[in-house]
């Protein structure tokens, strides 16, 4: 049994009012969804309480409006982007409480769809206001979250509404828990991570918690310089926190004591500019010349990293290896996410990964429908491997 409530508990929602918090921050231009990847995340959920007879009303923000509501902040485009995905119409009301939104309800149809307005036009929404809460709560009789993407936080619409109406997991959030679970909840061993990007500073408390979960962890990108430089290693010109050294041995140290294996590179990709096609040669790390930058890790490091996947039984990936945006610094980590896809598809490892960057990579490399999980969310993805309390979930819990 999950530890959570889900659509499996719902029981009879036929003529019900079903509240459904979805993740809508998509990117748009000129009016027009450029990605419809987390509308087609949420279409399972949807399909089936509509299915079910239930209203279906859609609560979400987009962006960050500062002065209440604002045009450009409007969720009515994305009501059109919905249908196109859902292949219905999906109705939209241009308040999110109040009179507005329940003359719009009221005249719903069992199975229909409504979207209503930007929840962040309303400050009170962040700050998690009673008063408001119960102006939202009083749309629905029922509360559906299939945001995890925003479930790190406490506002309104994802953590206020569930204490007010009967609360369940949708399933793309049932999908992400169950995935997240088998990560680093509950994981099957060996367990590796890989954890890239440019900066030391923006995962310390990520890396501080993973060292005591895994059973070895690989570093790449250019946080991975910032340890190599602690040890005493000179990379040249390359993105470097020097004063995160202290930090950096800390987190080695503490690996250490849990028996976590710490994985830098030994070699490394240089160029003296950091464009498309530039000059590049692979040299040791401890031969990186004072004028070079390490853009990517080299065939060696590679190589390591492949037989770490090998050991592994599940798998945790956060963070590219390397400046993947630009040939021909992308090699690593396509190669390490490929082996990684192929071993998933072998059976022979659960592979979760998350984060925008590493979304990219993936789909970059070709393989993230290859991976047993892809998290679309970002900082709840984040806060979720730091170990910290997501206000979202913790309320879903039975």
């Amino acid at each position: 049994m999950a530890a959570f409530k889900t659509l499996d508990d719902i029981g009879n929602i036929s003529g019900k009012r079903v509240l459904v918090r979805v993740d809508l921050n998509v990117p748009v231009a000129d009016g027009k969804v450029t990605d419809a990847t987390r509308i087609e995340r949420i279409a399972p959920t949807i399909a089936e309480l509509s299915g079910k007879g239930a209203k279906v009303i859609l609560l979400a923000h987009f962006g960050r409006p500062k002065d209440g509501p604002s045009p450009e902040f409007s969720l009515e485009p994305i009501a059109r982007a919905a249908a196109d995905v859902l292949g219905r119409p999906v109705g939209f009301a241009s308040d999110c409480v109040g009179d507005t939104a329940g003359s719009a309800i009221a005249a719903m149809n069992k199975g229909d769809v409504l979207l209503l307005e930007n929840t962040r036009f309303y400050k009170a929404e962040e700050k998690n206001d009673p008063a408001f809460t119960e102006r939202l709560a009083a749309c629905g009789d029922i509360f559906v979250n299939d945001a995890f993407s925003a479930a790190h936080r406490a506002h309104a619409s994802t953590e206020g509404l569930a204490r007010l109406l009967p609360a369940f997991a949708g399933r793309t959030m049932q999908a992400e828990l169950e995935a997240l679970e088998k990560g680093l909840g509950n994981p099957v061993r060996p367990v590796v991570a890989i954890v890239g990007g440019a900066k030391v500073s923006t995962k310390i408390d990520l890396l501080m918690n993973l060292v005591k979960k895994v059973d070895a962890l690989v570093i790449g990108g250019g946080m991975a310089n910032t340890f190599l430089a602690a040890r005493g290693t000179d990379v040249g010109k390359s993105l470097c926190e020097h004063d995160l050294a202290t930090t950096a041995k800390q987190i080695m140290i503490e690996a250490a004591e849990a028996g976590c294996a710490i994985i830098l590179p030994v070699d490394g990709v240089v160029a003296k500019e950091f464009k498309a096609g530039a000059a590049c040669e692979t040299v040791a790390i401890s031969d990186v010349p004072a004028d070079g930058m390490i853009l990517d890790v080299g065939a060696k490091t590679v190589k390591t990293i492949g037989e770490w996947i090998d050991r592994a039984a599940t798998l945790v990936w956060n963070g590219p290896l390397g400046a993947f945006e630009i040939a021909p610094f992308d090699h690593a980590t396509v190669a390490a996410a490929k082996h990684a896809a192929a071993r998933t598809k072998a059976g022979k490892l659960v592979s979760v990964a998350g984060g925008g960057d590493t979304v990219a990579a993936l789909n970059h490399a070709g393989v993230a429908d290859d991976f047993t999980y892809v998290s679309t969310a970002g900082g709840a993805f984040l806060e979720w491997m730091e170990g910290k309390p997501l206000p979202g979930v913790d309320v879903l819990k039975r």
